[in-house]
């Protein structure tokens, strides 16, 4: 009698157990053409929650899905670029881009976007001379985090740190300001 009971027993827990297993894993990541990039990013002490995924296109060639991280949701750009809150933004390529590709399309963001040009400058040039060429399937995250600053990442790899919430601004504005690299990523950022 009582191998029956535990025979039943295992013979229904172990496909609760599998579907459960199965459910949580599926929660860990979303995904958009092709692109897989977590529900979440831990920076430091921080855990930043995914507020939404957008495409990038150029013409019809499809060059990265951005995820836009932040500490509570939200879908109002100037809002996310006000407050003096942890965010990050990651891009996962989605095709191979050299160097000055990338320099340009973050020039272009930052001449069109940027509230203080000048005052940034020195440091978003700095920064600029770190982006390296990245290959399909690589990433680069921008991660804010008052009193620290901006990190730029590749991978898992720290490239550098610049400091103020000024520069934040000014590189969250290349993907939230009023002219985005496309409509569609913004939007989809925002989490619509």
């Amino acid at each position: 009698m009582k191998i029956c009971i535990v025979t039943t027993l295992c013979r229904v827990a172990i496909p609760i157990i599998l579907a459960v297993s199965m459910l949580d894993t599926g929660a860990l990541a979303r995904e958009l053409a092709g692109a897989t990039l977590p529900d979440t990013l831990k920076s430091g002490e921080m855990t930043l929650k995914l507020n939404g995924l957008g495409l990038r296109k150029k013409s019809v060639v499809k060059v990265y899905v951005g995820g836009l991280y932040l500490e509570s949701p939200s879908k109002d750009a100037g809002a996310i670029l006000a407050t003096d809150q942890a965010k990050a933004i990651r891009m996962h390529f989605l095709r191979d881009l050299a160097k000055t590709q990338l320099v340009e399309a973050f020039q272009t963001g930052f001449e069109a976007n940027a509230k203080d040009k000048t005052g940034q400058k020195a440091a978003f040039d700095k920064m600029l001379a770190l982006v390296p060429d990245v290959k399909e399937g690589d990433t680069l995250t921008f991660t804010y985090l008052p009193g620290k600053g901006t990190t730029l990442q590749v991978g898992n790899k720290e490239l550098g740190v610049f400091a103020g919430k000024g520069f934040g601004d000014a590189v969250f504005s290349i993907f939230l300001g009023p002219k985005p690299p496309s409509e569609d990523l913004q939007k989809g950022m925002l989490g619509g």
